[in-house]
């Protein structure tokens, strides 16, 4: 999704992908296959381009930093990046840095230490792994002291044989779950896109609205202040988004960080005057950037995820013949059930309108719906 504006821009894009068959490996011309945890392979790929750039955060910091020695641009920098990858130094940095609002956390070093954390605070509680955890996996919800031991021993860290950080957080009993998507370009120029309601499945983003029903003008600018701030104390580069729970009293707390274009800001490729790839790209350059606005009051966005249609492209019959102002994006993912392989975009004046034509085109290409088939 990064390489249509990269065209427009005149940007030459060089890949690393760890398979030949990935979805942006399909796309980009220039691509080398390769491990992103191999140093050589990375410091050989990289030794070709000017800037370095990401769509995950799971390159090792140490090998960043290796680049940044060797005088590489990488965008985000490491020392940006180390707080998308690990939830512990997130927490550390944006507590003591901003007194940022987060839940009741805790770093919990061993089993003992995370009931205690459930004993003084009440059950049930979240444990985190610090590093690597993605669309709800490294995340366990414990009803009580006899779960303690799971997050230490289900962790990737444990079956690897690291040691295993894990953090204690408070169950929040939110009233919903929202995003900020913040652009911040090398020169300190910053924006912030309208924050968007985002709903959560079994961990995995099914659906984004955008802008979040409900929020006043006051909360949202608050929210995208917080977002701004964060950007500016980590120096970040790029797009970051802020993941943010909302309490049932309307305050907000940082859930989690990604420093990368990101699912809840898919909507503005069409419901946006400057997509979030586009804005990525102008900020990793150090261009000026566009404008974060939505073009229609309200935007909805809703994932499509593998079900029991095997064929995605046969099935846009039906969809555009209902919907001729629907948007779609295909991942080029090889299908699984579950999995995110593309999603749906529908914006205009009724929110509620706007809302059942995505869900209607998003049931029907993942075979909830068998209307037209």
């Amino acid at each position: 999704m990064m390489y249509a504006p990269a065209i427009s821009l005149g940007v030459n894009l060089r890949l690393l992908a760890e398979g030949p068959q990935v979805g942006a490996a399909r796309v980009i011309r220039d691509v080398v296959v390769g491990d992103y945890n191999d140093e050589a392979t990375v410091c050989e790929f990289a030794a070709g381009c000017d800037v370095i750039t990401f769509d995950h955060e799971h390159v090792p910091t140490r090998i960043l930093r290796g680049l940044v020695a060797d005088g590489k641009l990488v965008r985000p920098g490491p020392d940006a990046l180390q707080h998308a990858q690990d939830k512990l130094l997130m927490r550390q940095r944006l507590t003591r840095a901003l007194d940022a609002p987060a839940p009741t956390w805790r770093h919990c070093l061993d089993p003992a230490g995370l009931r205690a954390f459930g004993d003084e605070i009440g059950w049930p509680i979240i444990a985190k792994a610090s590093r690597g955890g993605y669309d709800g996996h490294g995340v366990w919800k414990l009803a009580g002291p006899t779960d303690c031991e799971r997050p230490f021993t289900e962790s990737k860290d444990a079956s690897a044989g690291e040691p295993v950080e894990i953090i204690g957080e408070e169950f929040v009993d939110f009233a919903r779950e929202m995003s900020v998507l913040i652009v911040r370009s090398p020169s300190g120029q910053a924006v912030s896109y309208p924050v968007s309601e985002t709903i959560q499945l079994d961990g995995v983003c099914r659906e984004t609205v955008t802008p979040a029903p409900g929020l006043s003008d006051a909360q949202a600018s608050e929210i995208a202040r917080l977002g701004l701030d964060i950007a500016d104390e980590l120096q970040v580069v790029g797009m970051l988004a802020v993941e943010l729970m909302q309490r049932r009293d309307g305050r907000v707390v940082i859930n989690e960080l990604a420093m990368r274009p990101h699912n809840t800001g898919h909507w503005t490729i069409d419901g946006a005057h400057t997509s979030q790839f586009e804005n990525h790209l102008r900020a990793v350059l150090d261009l000026p950037l566009g404008d974060p606005r939505a073009r229609d009051p309200w935007c909805v966005m809703v994932n499509v995820l593998g079900g029991d249609v095997d064929d995605l492209t046969g099935e846009l019959l039906h969809c555009f013949a209902r919907d001729p102002r629907l948007r779609v994006e295909f991942y080029g993912k090889q299908l699984r059930p579950g999995r995110k392989v593309g999603h749906v975009v529908c914006y205009g004046d009724d929110l509620d309108q706007v809302r059942n034509r995505a869900r209607h085109a998003a049931g029907h290409l993942m075979g909830q719906i068998k209307e037209g088939r």
